[in-house]
């Protein structure tokens, strides 16, 4: 079957199905740094009917027309035209969007960008909400709730206070250059450094020298091995090393982390070492929110998942403050939970 008539064939399945479903419906999106997704859901009970997915929905690094581009997409195949005149709700979390001002830049791209391609979609706008990634992603815990801490631990770290389901105070989420203590990028950059510090006699024996080298394709023959790494293969593995990550974009030595992970399971006590300085940073962070014993904490991010390296050392400092997390996977459930209020008439 071709890919025309496969779209064809599923696009009629989609309508068929939300046909069946006679009700009102809303519709919630979570449009990150990497992806946008959207899900159709009925408006009385937030069940999910149907999904679509595009390219990325950062509010402040996607243009607005490109953006609009990935909403209709995303929005088009959650929707089928059959059933856009039944949406009653939509609310969007976007990257480098907040829902605390409306006259933020994230802000006024995000409701021109999902304006724009509702209206090209035929959807009414009349009930639109639109908030930061990370306010769907708290509201995506159980309950929706309207107060309490979100952590974001994946390729960058950031710790929000929510009040009202608004950002009332952040801590980090300062980039690559800045900040993102603990995070996926700070993981996979020290582990080259450790690689590098290893290699020019500055640091302790890792695997990680080896491991990074071979990500980066160094000679085998420049590798550090089980006999002696001459000062000769350690100047050659240094003048390989630096030039392919220096090619790069540096968000990207974030694909170094799951190295760590990997060494650390066997036991290298810089991998574990490293880990576990990631965890006491996302305290701090956690920390300097003031959190009060036994406040809600929503968590987001692949490092903070159910198979998150740092699940199990975070749970365990949290726990001393009178603090567990709450891992949601997305914003997703949240934005569907953040337009049926608005179709109930609540605004925050």
């Amino acid at each position: 079957m071709s890919n025309d008539l496969n779209q064809e064939f599923v696009g009629d399945f989609v309508g068929d199905f939300v046909g069946d479903f006679a009700g009102d419906l809303v519709v919630g999106l979570d449009a990150g740094g990497t992806r946008t997704r959207a899900v159709l859901a009925a408006a009385d009970d937030g069940r999910s009917l149907t999904e679509g997915a595009a390219g990325p929905g950062n509010a402040l690094t996607v243009p607005v027309p490109r953006l609009t581009d990935h909403l209709v997409e995303a929005i088009g195949q959650a929707v089928p035209e059959s059933a856009r005149a039944r949406v009653v709700a939509v609310s969007g979390g976007f990257a480098g969007a907040t829902a605390a001002s409306i006259e933020e830049p994230g802000h006024v791209n995000a409701r021109t960008a999902l304006t724009a391609a509702l209206r090209r979609l035929g959807i009414p706008t009349a009930r639109l909400r639109v908030c930061s990634d990370i306010e769907a992603a708290f509201a995506s815990a159980p309950g929706a709730p309207a107060d309490g801490l979100a952590l974001v631990a994946g390729t960058g770290a950031v710790a929000l206070r929510i009040t009202d389901r608004r950002s009332t105070a952040t801590v980090d989420g300062d980039g690559w250059l800045l900040g993102d203590d603990g995070s996926g990028f700070w993981i996979g950059r020290s582990a080259v450094r450790a690689a590098l510090r290893m290699a020019d006699g500055r640091g302790p024996t890792t695997v990680l020298a080896r491991s990074v080298g071979q990500a980066l394709g160094v000679p085998a023959e420049e590798l550090p091995g089980d006999g002696d790494w001459s000062r000769a293969h350690r100047e050659a593995y240094r003048m390989h090393v630096l030039p392919a990550v220096m090619a790069e974009l540096p968000i990207r030595l974030a694909r170094f982390a799951p190295l760590v992970v990997e060494a650390a399971g066997e036991k290298d006590t810089v991998a574990e070492g490293l880990l576990d300085h990631a965890a006491d940073q996302l305290t701090d962070t956690v920390r300097a929110l003031e959190p009060n014993p036994g406040e809600r904490i929503v968590a987001t991010g692949g490092l903070l998942g159910p198979e998150g390296p740092l699940t199990a050392p975070l749970t365990a400092r949290l726990h001393a403050l009178g603090l567990t997390l709450d891992w949601v996977p997305d914003g997703c459930r949240g934005a569907v939970a953040l337009a049926r209020l608005a179709y109930d008439g609540d605004s925050r």
